[in-house]
């Protein structure tokens, strides 16, 4: 049996005989009486070691633990793991020279749906046609959700005013949000306004569209449109070339 004093801590081996024969048992160290409590088991903790209270030094502190309950590296989560994939997508495009992303093709031409009351539709329709523009002119709400649903379009330009008795710009705004986001980010939605200016990133922000075209300057239509496109590639252009896509 391990014998604990407990006025000089010494420790010393004796045989449970002894003891049980000589409940008087002294220290040898500080010939102190030795209590009925003082023998420790070899399980105990001052058998094993030292107490808790002497086994650092206060202030100390435990160094983070790099597993878990069970022995197990800790596992990444879904977030973490997606932003170093990100992270990875990313350095291999800038490892590439910053090569800009895909230009459309010369032949491949932008389709554009015009949603204008039939005032200025035709006017529009021209001046889109002649700057290379594939354009489709709805005459009513039926033929705009048609192509919007048919046809993979790249622009919409509507006229809060279009096909106003059967409420045809609340229509062509809600086929637009229900797009999912993929989708939404390859489609240009343009508003056409009376009132709001051309190009007013804060109107256009409100009103859930990419650009505004007042009404007054559609001389400058084609113009305005081509800047407003040439800055949203500009924008997209890291995303655009990491998913490998073209610009609008």
């Amino acid at each position: 049996m391990t014998i604990v004093c407990q006025n000089c801590a010494s420790r010393f081996q004796v045989d449970d005989e002894r003891v049980s024969a000589r409940p008087g048992t002294v220290c040898p160290e500080c010939k102190k009486k030795l209590g009925s409590s003082s023998p420790a088991s070899e399980k105990s903790a001052l058998s094993v070691g030292g107490s808790p209270a002497t086994e650092g030094r206060r202030g100390e502190r435990t160094p983070p633990q790099l597993s878990d309950a069970g022995g197990k590296e800790p596992t990444m989560s879904e977030t973490e793991r997606f932003v170093q994939m990100l992270a990875a997508v990313l350095g291999q495009v800038s490892g590439n020279g910053g090569a800009s992303p895909a230009e459309r093709p010369p032949w491949s031409q932008r389709k554009v749906l015009v949603c204008a009351t039939e005032e200025h539709r035709q006017r529009m329709a021209g001046m889109l046609t002649q700057a290379s523009y594939h354009v489709f002119a709805a005459v009513d709400t039926r033929q705009a959700v048609e192509r919007m649903r048919e046809n993979k379009l790249d622009v919409v330009l509507l006229d809060p005013q279009f096909d106003a008795l059967e409420q045809g710009a609340a229509f062509v705004v809600r086929e637009v949000n229900v797009l999912r986001p993929a989708q939404r980010r390859r489609l240009f939605f343009v508003l056409l306004s009376p009132t709001l200016r051309t190009m007013d990133a804060h109107g256009a922000f409100l009103n859930n569209v990419n650009a505004i075209v007042n009404l007054k300057e559609l001389d400058e239509l084609v113009s305005v449109l081509d800047h407003a496109l040439r800055s949203y590639n500009d924008l997209y252009q890291d995303f655009n070339q990491a998913l490998k896509l073209a610009a609008i």
